[in-house]
């Protein structure tokens, strides 16, 4: 499958730049060029995108409204003369993959293609993933890809899964399981009642904990940390005898 690209910028050095780096990488095929934000969204009216690079300083429309009016943004790289616009950016609701800053070198161009590669394989996976468990939704167990295979796990096993950015550790009785997939996307996976997150980085199962010790559940040897957005509700519904 070919990344279809569009960029978006007023400056025909800078549009070349990236004209040229993107000549170097088959799995990618720049569809249009536009000088403007104002005449892109025909465009992704029109054609099926999947990433922009974009400019900050424009006529018309800068870079930043532009993303606020997207209703389907693809993911977005930006490309700018202006770093002082990186916060601003990635706080917006787009996915904002990388920020580059003009003049734009092949070897950091390489970095930012290689995280919208992992952004696009970790969407296939979760996809496939969770195609498959649909089917499974009566069933006490559900299938994760680990080292290119689907494996089983079953809801029982499970004593907590820990976040490792794009990956997960789902620790078992029995093993440990390292899978392409977020937090986010495992929680539509497995049952509400018997699971809650508890933090940013863990969702445990309520049954196995031992214990609560302050801030901190206990499963077998591990102490895990509650949040502090989530201590009220995690501490409420393991004393109360998981009542949901």
């Amino acid at each position: 499958m070919k990344i279809k690209c569009l960029v978006i910028d007023d400056e025909p050095l800078a549009t070349k730049i990236i004209e040229k780096h993107l000549e170097k990488f088959e799995n990618y095929e720049l569809t249009q060029i536009c000088t403007n934000p104002i005449d892109a969204f025909d465009i992704l009216e029109r054609k099926s995108i999947d990433l922009i690079f974009l400019d900050i300083n424009m006529p018309k429309l800068n870079g930043i409204e532009f993303m606020k009016n997207l209703s389907k943004p693809p993911l977005i790289i930006i490309t700018t003369a202006h770093p002082e616009y990186a916060v601003e950016c990635f706080e917006l609701n787009v996915m904002v993959i990388d920020y580059l800053v003009k003049p734009i070198y092949l070897q950091r161009f390489m970095k930012a293609l290689d995280r919208v590669s992992k952004s696009f394989h970790l969407r296939d996976t979760i996809k496939t993933t969770t195609k498959l468990n649909s089917r499974l939704s009566t069933k006490n167990y559900f299938f994760v890809k680990v080292n290119k295979k689907m494996v089983k796990i079953y809801f029982k096993d499970i004593l907590y899964i820990e976040s490792l950015k794009d990956y997960v550790s789902i620790k078992t009785l029995h093993t440990n399981y390292v899978t392409h997939i977020n937090l986010l996307a495992i929680s539509k996976l497995i049952p509400r009642h018997d699971f809650m997150r508890i933090h940013r980085s863990y969702t445990i199962s309520l049954h196995k904990v031992e214990a609560i010790d302050g801030n901190c559940v206990q499963i077998e040897n591990k102490m895990i940390p509650i949040g502090r957005n989530y201590v009220k509700e995690v501490k409420a519904k393991i004393l109360n005898g998981f009542v949901h």
